[in-house]
């Protein structure tokens, strides 16, 4: 069971004016993924960083997206979120689309030279994605946030 978010995770959460994070988000349950995406922009512009935004079908197609922003000529980022909704039904899809997106975002946090941050919330219902953005669980869209900043910040420590 979901803890009601990560109240320490809140606390001393960097300014930093200089960092660039990509989000990368879903089409797929668009009305919920707004939501994501909301609360981790604002989160982002309270604490200074820029950010672009990159939208693809679904929670699958995530990870290549984020490896091709990397390797492009973009102004590169110090930070990739993902946000997405995947939603259980009644085929074994739902655990498909799971272990992909999971095994990919892995790979690029063992591959890519900046952090990749889960935000893709994988759950059984509906009403479950509302309860983690601004429910009782807290919003993970503001806590995918936090979290790439503080990576942000570790990796910024680690090369100096």
């Amino acid at each position: 069971m979901a803890t009601q978010g990560n109240t320490i995770l809140n606390k001393g959460i960097p300014q930093l004016k200089d960092a660039f994070v990509v989000i990368v988000k879903t089409e797929w349950n668009a009305h919920l993924v707004d939501k994501l995406e909301d609360g981790c922009i604002k989160i982002l512009q309270e604490n200074g960083a820029q950010y672009r935004t990159l939208v693809v079908p679904g929670a699958v197609e995530i990870p290549f997206a984020i490896k091709a922003y990397a390797e492009s000529n973009q102004q590169k980022a110090d930070a990739f979120i993902t946000i997405g909704t995947v939603i259980r039904g009644g085929t074994p899809h739902f655990e498909y689309v799971c272990n992909m997106v999971t095994e990919g975002v892995s790979q690029l946090n063992l591959s890519l030279d900046a952090p990749v941050i889960f935000g893709v919330l994988t759950v059984n219902s509906e009403e479950e994605v509302i309860e983690r953005t601004g429910g009782i669980h807290g919003h993970k869209g503001e806590e995918a946030a936090i979290t790439a900043l503080k990576m942000i910040e570790l990796k910024r420590d680690l090369n100096k």
